[in-house]
């Protein structure tokens, strides 16, 4: 695991810090952590899957559109790159 060191912080903000972690019944560290995690790792972050199916929903895409393009894919095989 990565290791933070936040220099300069105030006095009143690491007061607060260890204030919010006795009332959540966890240490500073780990109330920073959390902090930290609910910042930039939001539960409700867009999945691209999730993303992808709501959008083709929301459009009307159905199944009969997908196999169009399975009709005209190119189905010949890759050539292998040669080093020669």
């Amino acid at each position: 695991m990565a290791m933070l060191t936040v220099r300069n912080l105030p006095d009143d903000v690491h007061r607060a810090l260890r204030m919010q972690a006795a009332l959540h019944g966890r240490s500073t560290e780990a109330e920073v952590r959390e902090i930290l995690a609910i910042a930039v790792k939001p539960e409700s972050r867009v999945r691209l899957g999730e993303a992808l199916a709501a959008l083709s929903r929301d459009i009307g895409l159905t199944n009969a559109d997908f196999e169009v393009f399975e009709r005209v894919r190119d189905k010949t095989p890759a050539v292998p790159l040669g080093f020669e």
